[in-house]
């Protein structure tokens, strides 16, 4: 590509008049100005330039390679300033994809706050419970529940919350019939055999610390709003995170199935394909979708 370089120097020895001007613009040596303009021209088989001692013109060729050579230097001096302009004023499309249950919740509003103060941001938001991958499917930053096997990929932590084990409060569980016999509502990323583990948060120390549940779910969804439908409706139990669990408590839909008990917290990382330090949409989504998630995290201990 050195050739771009030759024809850069030549747009500026035109355009200065001489090649010692160029040459100090550029601040380069004349004789190293005068060998790109060789090389340019051996390179094409034509002179670009008629030079005497006094004054420098243009061949009838010059002339039409100054104005190719005169646009090249704009386009690369526009890209220059669009690439620069981007890392200060938020702008342009960024694809972001989250689970189900943190896209709705989570993700969307922290970007759509973000959009609504910077309008030329062009986000586009896929839902997926599966870890797709980010550089064939053209993804700038995914945000995912639990941490992802050692990969080229840059994850950075940004919060945590908790899965609450629930049912419709109309939902019966028999006490004389072991609680994993419960019909089970599967979320698309559980498997069949699934496996709790509670601690206790109760202060009744005569139940145990902890307690390990194993159930074999009987219905299966493909996104967390398809869960929480069935749940509601009474069909079995099944998690939902706790910040849906919280409005569906609300309105007196759901109810947790383990009262005095809590699943661990899982973490919820960012993770992008950018080498070095991610571009400013890429950090600015990220940072919005942390503070809303602490923000989730935050209200939840003062239920």
């Amino acid at each position: 590509m050195n050739y771009l370089r030759h024809m850069s120097v030549f747009a500026k020895v035109v355009e200065s008049g001489s090649i010692s001007a160029a040459a100090e613009s550029l601040n380069l040596s004349k004789s190293v100005v005068s060998q790109h303009l060789k090389v340019l021209e051996d390179e094409l088989g034509v002179g670009l330039l008629k030079r005497t001692t006094r004054r420098q013109t243009l061949t009838p060729a010059g002339k039409d390679f100054f104005e190719k050579c005169q646009q090249m230097n704009q386009l690369a001096t526009q890209a220059w300033d669009n690439a620069r302009e981007s890392q200060i004023t938020p702008k342009g499309h960024i694809h972001i994809t989250a689970p189900h249950a943190l896209m709705g919740t989570i993700v969307a509003p922290a970007v759509g706050k973000l959009v609504a103060q910077y309008p030329e941001i062009q986000p586009t938001l896929s839902a997926n419970d599966q870890r797709v991958d980010l550089l064939q499917s053209g993804i700038d930053l995914a945000v995912r529940v639990g941490e992802s096997p050692t990969s080229n990929l840059k994850q950075r932590r940004i919060g945590q919350f908790r899965d609450v084990l629930c049912c419709a409060p109309h939902f019966k569980i028999e006490k004389n019939t072991a609680f994993e016999k419960c019909l089970y509502v599967a979320n698309g990323w559980q498997k069949q055999k699934i496996i709790h583990h509670f601690e206790r948060i109760s202060q009744n120390t005569a139940i145990p610390e902890s307690v390990l549940t194993i159930f074999s779910a009987t219905r299966f969804t493909d996104s967390i709003h398809t869960a929480l439908a069935l749940i509601e409706s009474g069909a079995g139990v099944g998690i939902v995170p706790e910040f849906i669990f919280r409005e569906a408590a609300k309105k007196g839909t759901l109810k947790s199935a383990m009262v005095g008990y809590q699943l661990p917290q899982v973490a919820v990382y960012t993770m992008h394909a950018f080498n070095q330090t991610p571009p400013l949409l890429v950090k600015l989504c990220s940072d919005a979708i942390e503070e809303a998630l602490q923000q989730e995290s935050i209200y939840a201990k003062f239920l």
